[in-house]
């Protein structure tokens, strides 16, 4: 049995030890939102915020978590992440949408910790989240729309 605090809720999960958080937050917790995409952290679909630090709970145990803080797309709730999901809309940032959950995780990560990001900083953070559809100059408006409206 592990416990895992997601969204600010504790839950018992009958799982294994080794199971990817991942699959503990869409198949046992039922919150579709954080996606798999390659199962190797290499995409960042899959990004969670542990702590308030962006993750790929693709390749976490569950087994290192317990204690922590784990927010899904689910559970943001912070002024960084309204400004970031209102810039994505004001800004029709997304195609597909498949990668946006993680986009938005790791945008609302650097906002969190940056409150004026520059575009090298920007591209530090999101290095790791891929968007096959290449909407990239989108989600970089976006992240300075977000920060402008934070001042």
């Amino acid at each position: 049995m592990v416990t895992l605090n997601i969204n600010n809720k504790n839950l018992q999960m009958d799982i294994d030890d080794d199971t990817p958080l991942l699959w503990a937050i869409r198949d046992t917790a039922n919150l579709t939102g954080t996606k798999y995409g390659c199962g190797q952290a290499l995409c960042g679909a899959c990004t969670v915020h542990v702590d308030g630090q962006p993750i790929r709970s693709c390749v976490t145990p569950v087994s290192t978590m317990q204690g922590k803080e784990i927010t899904t797309i689910e559970g943001l709730n912070s002024k960084e992440s309204r400004a970031i999901q209102e810039a994505w809309v004001k800004l029709d940032v997304p195609q597909c949408g498949y990668c946006q959950s993680g986009q938005i995780m790791s945008a609302t990560a650097l906002l969190t910790n940056n409150k004026n990001p520059t575009n090298a900083d920007i591209d530090v953070s999101m290095s790791g989240n891929i968007c096959r559809c290449s909407t990239y100059v989108r989600i970089r408006a976006a992240i300075k729309d977000a920060a402008k409206n934070l001042v």
